[in-house]
């Protein structure tokens, strides 16, 4: 590690501004990453029918899926290398347009192999927008409220998967308006994907104000290597602090793409629940990791620890996985949901996650850190699914999730055990790569 002069951060309310347009910017972002899933099915049935095709709805939806996630992979990486060469700014507003145009272009999209190209690239947008808000606020507000930030962010951000369900839901309201203004028929989803992209121009808009990290404008002094995704794998105490940073949050994606994202076909059916809508399931899970994600940005800063809030949150995760699994036979669909906003609430350490990551490096590469390890935990997603239908295929679907859940859960504890406590570690430091 090699040291770098302190940094001035700028006044007060500057820095307010700047969280709270990260939060803006997270909550968009979170809006675009879901309302793919919440409408989906309606668009694909429309372009299905449009231009009566015979493919399974299902099935092409998960490609669609999974284009979105494999742009996100490559976006994390593209967005974390750019930010710690030419700035946390920068990706900011290069992200943020991407994935709005992306969305804008979506809502005009009318064949598959489009549809396929246009969620990849909006992928490699979403990517870039949470690293870069929590690289900006951890640089620039003081070591010991840094947490609070990075809490808003996350807290404020979540809630952006409530009123993409919402405009799911409610968007032809909005529909049969610009048909009646415009004279062109909208669909639903169409006004799902404008209603995204429009809200993310708004937001470059808001983002004028916003101020480079000081920290990376003293880099720019130093002749040190920047950005460098490959070093972090160079020597074993770097690739160890790096896995841990990603096995810490594997618990969250396994509550949100198993149990929450297959109520509808899998858990609902399973537990002898009636009525269980995928959309509502989502939705509850999402004010519950909002909630979650503020219990644990405030626990964090009145215990001075990350570390102990991911194992409190761990074990709470544990308790609930055997109650969903073991206790939750025959409950009302409102009592599933009520489960859906509990399991929410018991993975929402996302803050702390992706704080605990970015506190782990040094300046000339923590943006790269902080971009990566939250695409590749949303990544992950794709092997835990894989595992599950794999074992649903040797035993019974409850089974195979609570196997496939405490190995997430086991993984976690044990990064968390190993990877060094960070609250108020001073960060204005280079990596020696």
């Amino acid at each position: 590690m090699e040291g770098v002069p302190e940094s001035k951060s700028g006044n007060k309310g500057a820095i307010n501004w700047l969280v709270i347009v990260a939060a803006l910017g997270y909550f968009v972002d979170i809006y675009d990453l879901v309302l793919f899933n919440v409408v989906k099915r309606e668009s694909l049935e429309f372009i299905k029918s449009l231009h009566q095709l015979d493919f399974d709805i299902k099935s092409q939806g998960i490609f669609l899926f999974n284009c979105q996630m494999a742009g996100m992979l490559i976006g994390g990486i593209l967005w974390g290398v750019w930010g710690d060469k030419k700035g946390r700014i920068s990706v900011l507003f290069g992200s943020i347009l991407l994935y709005s145009v992306a969305n804008i272009v979506n809502a005009f999209t009318f064949d598959l192999t489009s549809y396929a190209i246009v969620r990849v690239i909006a992928g490699i947008g979403l990517a870039g927008e949470l690293g870069a808000g929590i690289t900006l606020v951890s640089e620039t507000m003081s070591k010991e409220k840094r947490g609070y930030g990075t809490m808003i962010i996350v807290t404020f951000g979540a809630l952006g998967a409530v009123l993409a369900a919402l405009v799911g839901t409610e968007g032809q309201a909005v529909a049969d308006f610009l048909t009646r203004v415009t004279g062109h028929t909208f669909q639903n989803w169409q006004v799902v994907y404008l209603i995204g992209g429009l809200l993310g121009i708004l937001l470059l808009v808001l983002r004028v104000g916003a101020f480079e990290s000081g920290m990376f404008k003293d880099m720019k002094q130093h002749s040190v290597s920047k950005g460098n995704f490959f070093a972090l794998f160079k020597t074993k105490e770097n690739f160890l602090k790096y896995l841990y940073c990603i096995l810490i949050g594997l618990p969250i994606w396994y509550i949100i793409g198993v149990l929450v994202s297959l109520s509808q076909d899998v858990f609902g059916k399973e537990l002898g629940v009636e009525g269980v809508l995928n959309g509502k399931a989502v939705m509850y899970a999402y004010i519950g990791l909002s909630v979650g994600d503020l219990i644990s940005g405030l626990l964090s800063q009145l215990l001075r620890s990350r570390k102990k809030v991911v194992l409190l949150y761990l074990a709470f995760t544990s308790i609930l996985v055997l109650y969903f699994i073991y206790g939750a036979h025959g409950i009302s669909v409102s009592q599933y949901y009520f489960m859906c906003f509990l399991l929410g609430t018991a993975s929402g350490y996302w803050a702390i996650f992706v704080t605990i990551a970015s506190e782990q490096f040094g300046t000339n590469i923590r943006s790269t850190v902080t971009n990566t390890v939250p695409n590749f935990v949303r990544g992950a997603v794709l092997p835990i699914t894989m595992g599950f239908t794999g074992l649903s295929g040797m035993t019974t679907n409850l089974t195979s999730a609570l196997i496939v859940g405490f190995i997430c859960i086991g993984l976690a504890l044990v990064a968390t055990l190993k990877i060094k406590e960070t609250f108020a570690r001073d960060l204005n430091y280079f990596e020696t790569l």
